[in-house]
């Protein structure tokens, strides 16, 4: 390294130029070319090149260390950044013509003739509208998180799947802005010569941008049903002083978009009802309701509407299927105080509930007056005109703009928004609905046990599995578990570099991935069962041989998940205090995770549930981790291009005491002065691969633990497997659970039932 910092700077100046070029002149040409010809054309070189760079990095970085250079660390990022953006060029175009990613049975392979037809389409209806931009949101009328193909327009629109996302168009551009979850995914997915990607916590925010790049005068339009009150506010607040309005449209321009080009969405799902009774709920929607009239009239309310689908499937004590993984049906609940009988109206289908949940609700001290979906708003404004002056109607703060709209008719009367009450009361779990948690995560072990068996077991054999048949096999031996009712996500099987992205999801189109033996194979799956929801990720090397790298990052993950899974904090704590505790092995050599560590789990309902959550942010409305409640616990870590690394568990929120199963139990001395102390238990249960971790990394505490779980996983798991004469599964249970130990710095392992007779053998060493 004898340069000067200006040669230097010059060279690197240069190749950035060069690179810049080839990279256009790659994406033009790629774009003419068949992916048989893409596949053999150079990939080596630009491999080859990015593994030299990196290298050179590498060094110019431990020349820096070594404290005789100067700071182009950031020019250096930026000059592999875009040898890198050549490799995931190659791999974009590969995987857009041979595989799209896709959410349930959806599929975003949007080519860019079609990607143009659309957004030409949509700005055609914003002219006829004069609308200069319209925001498209990932949300339905009831601003679910997961949503059916009937409102799925901003992926029509973008060609980005997923659980989050929002486009914006104006006459000039095409933007779409996500979280750090589908930055990979978007390259692979989107046509990028149409629409730009803006990051979330990066880039300009929606209404910065808006500020930014539109003229005085200009108009915002945004379908009233697919955006809250609360989001429709702020960003009308902050553009009204530079004279730019925010309009609902009459109606949703997407859709109208899609009729034009021949395209329409699906129609509405009007699923069959299942009737959920209070053997698995634990209290019956009778009790519920009234507990809900009482905080109405608690908050000198006339009426409470619920327009969460989740929130309405809890009340009633019904499930549905309208939302592809998600167990809940399209509906609006209207629970009124101010009348004593047909006080609870349900917005449902086409108004005739089934003769079997009519009895349902009435076993259950429910009377309910149904009306067609459609009704909604209409009743909304008849009810809003016929309240006396001064009632206040009581709405969620995540009710949409339209909703608010109705209720509002009448100006003689306000609203009350406020955190839904059964939001706060479904996040914390009766005894009844613990228990079914309990039960359904020790099923769901004996199907996840069984899979991780299979796969290993047919690569090792050198049999072609691919990630679609990982898909498959863990749906089929959940399937053979009591209560199963589906799955509560779409299985995320990402072996390779498809790993790294955080919520990949293989196609059943196309040329399939194979799983390697030199490969990291991340699979987070989850299933529903009557009595619970289950969420729990694995991560394995098909062979049990990592790189020193990911040794590392596998052990730092793992590290990370059973910090958070130890600690002891005090009642009423919020997620955003305890989270930096996941990630802080990873921030102690430099790396981090671009999701969130932790969410609820609904109770055969959705598998994120609010409001409570375990993330960076504290979310406005979380009411505190109290006994009860239920977390997902997931850090990782995510090499683009080359692996992703997950360690996930679900959570049980418990009271800590000197008698709770919890290793610190014993020496506890005190409960943060009378507030209380809580802790978590895990309820997942399956084996982590300790073959990929480096023992020298970890601590004696955590080594304990690690070889806590492991032995109660196979004390709960196995008798169910030898029971059922699974004996091959027993055996690799048994063999994955040993406990490990450390002398020497060497990693041994032993089974659980030999190590009393050699236990002495071990203290000595």
């Amino acid at each position: 390294m004898a340069f000067t910092s200006a040669r230097l700077a010059q060279i690197i100046s240069s190749m950035t130029c060069g690179m810049e070029k080839t990279q256009r002149t790659l994406a033009d040409d790629l774009e003419a070319r068949s992916l048989d010809q893409t596949s053999v054309w150079l990939p080596e070189l630009f491999r080859q090149a990015i593994t030299n760079m990196l290298r050179f990095k590498e060094g110019y970085r431990n020349w820096m260390l070594n404290g005789r250079g100067f700071d182009l660390a950031n020019v250096f990022e930026d000059y592999t950044d875009l040898w890198g953006g050549i490799v995931r060029l190659l791999d974009s175009q590969r995987r857009k013509k041979s595989a799209s990613v896709q959410i349930g049975k959806s599929s975003s392979n949007v080519n860019r003739q079609i990607s143009m037809q659309r957004l030409t389409a949509v700005l055609e209806v914003m002219r006829e509208q004069n609308i200069d931009a319209l925001i498209v949101p990932t949300a339905d009328a009831h601003n679910s998180q997961y949503i059916a193909p009937s409102d799925a327009r901003r992926e029509w629109l973008s060609g980005l799947s997923g659980s989050s996302g929002t486009a914006l168009v104006t006459e000039t551009h095409a933007l779409v802005w996500t979280d750090g979850r589908y930055f990979t995914q978007f390259e692979v997915e989107v046509d990028t010569s149409v629409w730009g990607l803006m990051r979330q916590g990066t880039d300009l925010t929606i209404d910065r941008w808006l500020l930014a790049n539109l003229n005085q005068s200009s108009v915002v339009g945004i379908d009233p049903t697919t955006y809250t009150r609360s989001s429709w506010n702020s960003l009308e607040a902050l553009l009204r002083p530079a004279n730019i309005s925010v309009v609902p449209t009459s109606e949703n321009i997407v859709d109208e978009a899609r009729r034009r080009v021949g395209d329409p969405a699906p129609a509405r799902p009007n699923e069959p009802l299942l009737a959920l009774p209070s053997n698995y709920t634990g209290k019956v929607s009778g009790e519920k309701i009234s507990e809900l009239l009482t905080q109405i009239r608690a908050r000198q309310a006339s009426v409470l509407i619920l327009t969460a689908l989740d929130d309405i499937a809890y009340t009633l004590n019904i499930r549905g299927s309208d939302i592809p993984f998600n167990p809940v049906f399209f509906s609006y609940l209207v629970i009124r105080a101010d009348i004593a009988t047909d006080n609870v109206i349900l917005f449902w289908g086409n108004g005739t509930l089934p003769s079997e949940i009519q009895e349902h609700l009435s076993s259950e001290g429910t009377q309910v007056v149904s009306q067609p979906y459609s009704e909604i708003f209409n009743y909304l404004r008849n009810m809003s005109t016929s309240l006396p002056t001064g009632s206040i109607i009581w709405l969620t703060n995540t009710g949409s703009h339209a909703v608010f709209l109705a209720a509002e008719t009448n100006k003689a009367i306000s609203t009350l928004s406020t955190v839904s009450p059964v939001a706060l009361m479904k996040c914390v779990k009766n005894e009844v609905e613990l228990q079914g948690f309990r039960a359904s995560h020790i099923r769901d072990g004996v199907a996840v046990v069984r899979f991780l068996r299979w796969v290993h077991e047919q690569v090792s054999s050198g049999n072609n599995v691919t990630e679609i048949n990982v898909v498959d096999k863990l749906d089929e031996l959940r399937g053979e578990e009591d209560y199963y009712k589906g799955l509560s996500f779409p299985t995320i099987a990402g072996t390779g570099s498809n790993g790294a992205i955080i919520h990949y999801n293989p196609s059943r189109e196309g040329p399939q991935e194979v799983i390697q033996r030199n490969h990291m194979l991340l699979v987070d799956s989850g299933g529903q069962y009557l009595d619970g929801t289950t969420d729990i990720t694995r991560t394995r090397h098909m062979s049990s041989n990592p790189t020193p790298a990911q040794r590392r990052a596998f052990t730092r993950v793992l590290k990370g998940q059973i910090q958070l899974a130890t600690v002891v904090f005090p009642r009423g704590s919020t997620g955003n205090v305890l989270e930096t505790l996941a990630r802080k092995f990873l921030w102690d050599v430099g790396l981090n995770y671009a999701h969130g560590t932790g969410h609820g789990v609904g109770h055969f309902l959705n598998v994120h549930e609010g409001p409570s959550g375990i993330g960076a942010v504290r979310a406005a409305d979380d009411p505190g981790i109290v006994p009860g409640m239920i977390f997902s616990n997931e850090p990782g870590y995510y090499e683009v291009g080359e692996y992703g690394i997950r360690h996930e568990d679900i959570v049980e929120v418990i009271e800590m005491n000197q008698n709770a199963d919890h290793i610190f139990a014993d020496g506890l001395v005190g409960n943060f002065s009378g507030v209380g102390a809580v802790a978590f238990y895990t309820i997942s249960l399956a084996p982590h691969q300790t073959a990929c971790l480096d023992v020298n990394l970890l601590s004696d505490l955590e080594i304990t633990y690690l070889n806590n779980y492991h032995a109660r996983v196979l004390s709960t798991l196995g008798p169910i497997l030898r029971q059922r004469n699974l004996t091959e599964d027993y055996e690799w249970l048994e063999n994955e659970c040993a406990p490990i130990y450390r002398s020497a710095a060497i990693l041994f392992k032993l089974s659980p039932f030999l190590l009393l007779g050699v236990g002495s053998m071990w203290l000595t060493m």
